[in-house]
């Protein structure tokens, strides 16, 4: 039985092609109030982003054409729990622990950035992990037709 995708996806324009990836740039709209997750989005954030995605078929796009940009709405959490959540949580245990052995602020407050900067390392030195596992679908729409979800769902991790 195939598991059934619920996509997340933004409207954009595209503004580059390059061979074997397409940048499109999203624009936060209304549409991003009705969403369950826009209070902890990167895109509700700011007016526009600017995306390059990795993509087979880059000769079908054009630049200034619509496109639909999609994540698998699992994976999207999941990158708000990395980026957002698992960081503020660590800052919040080492304060705390620091706070309860008995440590000055000032120690506790070096202790919680080191971790923090550890983390983020981290991050980085895992990046390509990430990108693998965080894979943005992009599918053509007319600017008059609404936003479909493509028709690709991510590969699962």
């Amino acid at each position: 039985m195939e598991r059934l995708h619920r996509i997340a996806t933004h409207s954009g324009m595209v503004t580059a092609v390059q061979p074997g990836s397409v940048s499109v740039e999203i624009k936060a709209t209304s549409a991003c109030a009705t969403c369950q997750a826009h209070a902890h989005c990167g895109f509700a954030e700011s007016k526009t982003k600017t995306l390059t995605i990795p993509s087979a078929d880059w000769q079908q796009y054009a630049e200034g054409q619509t496109v639909s940009v999609g994540i698998d709405e699992s994976h999207g959490l999941a990158a708000v729990w990395i980026a957002y959540l698992l960081p503020a949580l660590l800052l919040i245990a080492f304060a705390a622990g620091g706070t309860l052995v008995g440590l000055p602020e000032w120690a506790v407050a070096l202790g919680s950035i080191g971790a923090l900067l550890l983390y983020l390392v981290v991050l980085y030195l895992r990046r390509q992990r990430l990108e693998s596992r965080f894979r943005l679908t992009l599918s053509h729409h007319s600017p008059s037709s609404p936003i479909q979800p493509p028709t690709q769902s991510p590969s699962p991790c």
